[in-house]
């Protein structure tokens, strides 16, 4: 008996100090600014890096924006990535930053797109900036490799990816 009249007055503790900070929390969600504000905050850049590819030999970094969203199950309206790679080999290799985005489309399927960037010049960072729509995922892959016009098959599925944006997070 004695728990069921603790629980009681916590639970009406936690009323009473819901109610009490309610006004304040409705007035300083309802002012001029409110909406720009929340929307500027949803909306900042998330900074990621450095990633290196193994043995340093690569190196990418940049930000993240994901817009705002009311359902955290449903996938972020944009995504946009912005950052640089940099090829750090002093050889003939370059430095690839690779991206995987799963994305729903218009079926309500998921899909992977891959976007990758590279640089053949030592110590020259490339820049790079790209949007996708209703984004559930974006990871990223540094890799160093021989020139070519596309990244390996090993740069794809060899080792782990790392996650930038998860939509339930």
């Amino acid at each position: 008996m004695n728990t069921a009249r603790t629980l009681a007055g916590i639970s009406l503790a936690g009323i009473v100090g819901i109610t009490v900070l309610a006004p304040a929390t409705a007035h300083a969600a309802t002012g001029p600014d409110a909406q720009e504000t929340r929307s500027a905050q949803a909306a900042a850049p998330a900074k990621w890096g450095p990633h290196h590819a193994p043995g340093r030999r690569a190196r990418a970094s940049g930000s993240l924006t994901a817009t705002p969203k009311d359902d955290p199950g449903a996938p972020a309206p944009r995504v946009t990535v912005t950052g640089s790679v940099t090829d750090l080999t002093r050889g003939p290799a370059c430095g690839w930053a690779v991206f995987r985005v799963s994305v729903k489309e218009t079926g309500g399927d998921v899909s992977l797109k891959h976007r990758s960037y590279r640089t053949c010049s030592y110590g020259k960072p490339v820049k790079f900036s790209f949007t996708h729509a209703g984004v559930y995922e974006v990871e990223l892959k540094v890799c160093a490799e021989a020139r070519a016009s596309k990244p390996s098959v090993g740069c794809l599925y060899a080792g782990t990816w790392k996650p930038l944006y998860t939509y339930y997070a």
